[in-house]
């Protein structure tokens, strides 16, 4: 890590802070290299602890934190990170009961690419979109949960209105072969519980906000193998329990008895590999998101499975 980066990124918080912090850039850069070079923290959980300590300083929400400089315009497909910020054009493809006060709007946005889901803050005091309509939407910022991307308007957000129409693309694939393998970081997991974030615990630990009691999740990472091509696979907690037919409920009390996470893993590894799956959803980065999965044969050869899932 050079001078030049810390210097860079500490640049960069200092404009985010400016108007509500009297701070020097040379402050920010002493607290990263702190975390860096003394601490031996990596420079991007670095970077989020020093802005986390900025907020809570300004009294300020992630939210309310607008980046600096102007944003890169995206299209739906090209959403592959959580926590930038981004200006898109896209169409009310849905909207949904929103499940908390907290939530003005949710639902679905679309362009020619694809669809993504969004979250309009009651906070926020922003217009209200209309199933239908098209939109210019600056300044909106990107999260991630269980390997699928969102975008998040704020109160920074500007919204309007655009008199044309986009023809909505599918970015749903379909692949189907032999589950050969189910990854580490599968099973009973938990993850942050801290508002806006769901990132995996690990050893006990957010990357953002340190260690937290977390809360259980389900999630598996497959391996379909088609016999010319394999495809990873994320399957969320509902299409877990519904490919392998334990609960998140069932999952706790296996790990509860057993005083171990891991078999659950290892029961799910029982009921599902050497059988045949077609899945269908959207692809993030090399997963395809299993949005729907429909079994097709009876189980393959134990044998021949165990050796495709070493040869990956």
């Amino acid at each position: 890590m050079t001078e030049t980066d810390l210097r860079t990124h500490a640049e960069d918080i200092h404009d985010q802070f400016s108007d509500q912090l009297d701070i020097g850039v040379d402050d920010v850069e002493e607290r990263l290299s702190t975390l860096v070079d003394d601490y031996k923290v990596p420079l991007d959980e670095a970077r989020r602890s020093v802005t986390n300590t900025y907020l809570d300083e300004a009294g300020m929400d992630r939210d309310d934190l607008a980046s600096s400089g102007g944003n890169e315009v995206k299209q739906v497909r090209d959403i592959d990170a959580p926590e930038e910020w981004i200006d898109l054009t896209a169409k009310v493809v849905d909207l949904w009961d929103a499940t908390s006060d907290a939530v003005a709007q949710v639902g679905l946005l679309g362009d020619e690419t694809g669809t993504v889901k969004f979250t309009k803050w009651s906070k926020s005091d922003l217009p209200t979109l209309e199933e239908g309509k098209v939109y210019s939407l600056r300044n909106v910022v990107t999260d991630e949960y269980q390997g699928r991307f969102s975008v998040k308007l704020n109160r920074t957000t500007t919204i309007e209105e655009v008199d044309e129409d986009i023809e909505v693309g599918d970015d749903a694939i379909e692949v189907e072969g032999a589950l050969v393998d189910i990854q580490s970081g599968s099973g009973l997991i938990k993850r942050c519980p801290e508002e806006d974030c769901t990132r995996v615990l690990q050893n006990g630990r957010c990357s953002e906000h340190g260690e937290v009691e977390g809360e259980f999740d389900l999630r598996i990472k497959g391996v379909l193998d088609d016999g010319e091509d394999v495809h990873e696979v994320i399957f969320d907690q509902e299409a877990t329990e519904n490919l392998t037919g334990i609960t998140l409920e069932q999952a706790k009390e296996m790990a509860m008895d057993a005083l171990d996470t891991s078999v659950v893993a290892d029961e799910m590894r029982e009921k599902t590999l050497g059988r045949y799956y077609r899945v269908t959803g959207p692809t993030l980065g090399r997963y395809v998101l299993a949005n729907e999965t429909d079994q097709l044969t009876e189980p393959v050869d134990p044998e021949a499975v165990l050796i495709k899932a070493r040869s990956i």
